[in-house]
């Protein structure tokens, strides 16, 4: 009994602890649609320019893009930068013994990471919708950024060219004799080639992309499990009334 105890006290302590890693700011909710086609173009489109050159996903083939409304020549003309072959993989351009020198460790595969990263604050989705639109400038860090929902990351502003450089405005309060730093807003140090609004949009369809390449099939999941729902109903309702039927005239 006391070493069941003692197990159960040493899981909550763990479960906590993930919780605690977890804390710092809100995750805002992703506007994820899978069934957008333009939207989810537009964000492989983004993926393909901005990560593929240092992040893989390795369990995705270029041609499976044609799920998504692309044809195979649009696929040639407009996404293969890191091989000529529609069938192949997508790998990452960076040389993986370069990346482990530059960042410390290879970055990681994209193919499931929306859904990997799910955690209290909300979905997969909502982490990353948040941690690509929270990076500002840190001269401190060796990359020169730095981010609010992931503190110290190894990993620089991929997309600032987009988005512009900012600066996080922090104010420092007592908490019982600790000091500590309160995130208070942004400061717009140089501007982007995008808007706010339209880089948020931007980065929405981006995690919709990624929330979509974790599960390719998920939409045609999600229409056969309705017409499998729909045919139940309707073999219910007819063996409800041959069942009354047949029974009528036992008493």
């Amino acid at each position: 009994m006391k070493k069941l105890i003692l197990t159960l006290v040493a899981a909550l302590g763990i479960a906590g602890a993930a919780q605690a890693s977890e804390g710092g700011i809100h995750w805002d909710k992703a506007p994820v649609n899978t069934s957008n086609t333009a939207s989810l173009q537009n964000g492989a489109k983004i993926f393909v320019n901005y990560c593929l050159s240092c992040h893989s996903a390795a369990f995705m083939r270029f041609n499976r893009l044609k799920d998504i409304g692309l044809t195979e020549q649009d696929i040639k003309d407009n996404l293969l930068f890191s091989t000529d072959k529609v069938g192949e993989t997508m790998k990452a351009a960076i040389n993986p013994k370069e990346a482990k020198e530059w960042f410390g460790a290879n970055p990681p595969d994209l193919t499931v990471i929306a859904r990997s990263r799910a955690g209290s604050g909300g979905s997969g989705a909502d982490y990353l919708y948040t941690f690509l639109r929270t990076f500002y400038r840190d001269d401190t860090k060796a990359t020169g950024w730095n981010n609010l929902s992931f503190p110290s990351v190894g990993m620089p502003h991929a997309l600032w060219e987009l988005q512009g450089e900012r600066r996080a405005i922090f104010e420092e309060h007592d908490d019982h004799g600790t000091k500590t730093q309160v995130f208070k807003g942004w400061e717009q140090v140089s501007p982007g080639k995008m808007s706010a609004v339209q880089y948020d949009q931007a980065v929405g369809d981006l995690v919709n992309y990624l929330q979509w390449m974790g599960e390719p099939a998920q939409n045609t999941r999600t229409r056969i499990g309705v017409g499998v729902l729909i045919f139940l109903g309707i073999f219910i309702f007819i063996a409800w009334r041959l069942n009354a039927a047949f029974w009528k005239d036992v008493k």
